[in-house]
């Protein structure tokens, strides 16, 4: 315990140190940041605002767009301020920060994706009793079951993790806190205990992605008995939104946690970090806004309103 209290700060890891990189880094992420920040707030306020787009689907896209808000706010932001000022460290207190609002957004995220799944399968499988069984008082229970998912678990991870003792130095081989860049600076055997529960985490990845490509092995069934082209043609473009940021979800996370853990840095790992934190949220509002024709429509209304 007396190792662990020494270590006060962490140092992330910086994408250069030449001075000039340091400020394109900061304004290349400035420019990511924004977008993902006005992107999801333009769907939030246009949902919010058209009451044409109070339906299930609309609502959990609008807790989708504050969860990718959240989840490219606790990494992005840090990293920029380290280049502006050329400073690699990041309190103890922070690490604990991003290490648990990470963990929540993030599993908050994909366990909404999982149930946008069920309420594509159920408008589409079962459009009959979609009013009933996707009613206001059900929508609300789901999204609230997935925010209070995202703190049991990253509670759960986040205590595990910092329950360890850091003896291996400080250098965090990656631009924000990641679990498991801080296992590899643990001594204690104790450390086995957070990997099972990182195995255990990815099993319920897998099972929550098996859960939603069966969802949609239902859905293109049910579509493709669809008599017209129109129709089969309406169903498919609610779908393919979903589809396209889950796909992109899973596969930058699998990607990130299945490789192996190299003994040093390497462009690759920041390369992947940088697509799984930040290539999501930014996908959201461009899949969502860009070929959906009912935020097209309600933006039309809300300017001729205005």
């Amino acid at each position: 315990m007396s190792n662990r209290t020494t270590v006060t700060e962490f140092l992330l890891l910086g994408f250069s140190d030449v001075r000039e990189l340091q400020i394109l880094h900061f304004v290349g992420f400035l420019v990511i940041y924004l977008v993902v920040l006005v992107g999801n707030l333009f769907i939030f306020m246009v949902i919010a605002f058209d009451h044409h787009l109070h339906t299930p689907m609309y609502f959990f896209l609008m807790n989708l767009s504050i969860l990718d808000i959240g989840s490219i706010s606790v990494t992005v932001p840090k990293s920029m301020a380290n280049s502006l000022m050329n400073i690699k460290s990041i309190s103890y207190a922070g690490c604990v920060a991003q290490v648990f609002f990470l963990l929540f957004f993030v599993t908050a995220d994909f366990s909404l994706l999982t149930i946008m799944a069920y309420d594509r399968y159920v408008a589409i499988c079962q459009p009959l009793h979609y009013e009933t069984v996707m009613n206001s008082r059900a929508c609300v229970q789901m999204a609230a079951g997935a925010w209070i998912s995202g703190v049991l678990y990253s509670v759960l991870h986040t205590g595990n993790t910092f329950a360890l003792t850091f003896c291996e130095g400080n250098m965090v081989d990656q631009f924000f806190c990641e679990i498991p860049q801080l296992l590899k600076l643990t001594c204690s055997e104790s450390y086995l205990s957070e990997v099972r529960v990182l195995a255990f985490s990815i099993c319920l990845l897998l099972g929550c992605f098996v859960f939603i490509i069966v969802s949609y092995i239902q859905i293109f069934r049910s579509v493709l008995r669809i008599p017209s082209e129109k129709g089969r043609h309406k169903a498919f473009s609610t779908c393919l939104p979903h589809l396209t940021v889950v796909s992109l979800f899973v596969c930058t996370a699998i990607f990130a946690y299945l490789k192996p853990i190299s003994s040093s840095p390497s462009a690759l790992d920041l390369v992947v970090a940088v697509l799984y934190s930040v290539l999501p949220p930014i996908m959201n509002p461009i899949t969502y806004s860009m070929r959906n024709k009912d935020i097209k429509a309600a933006l039309r209304r809300l300017t001729g309103c205005m």
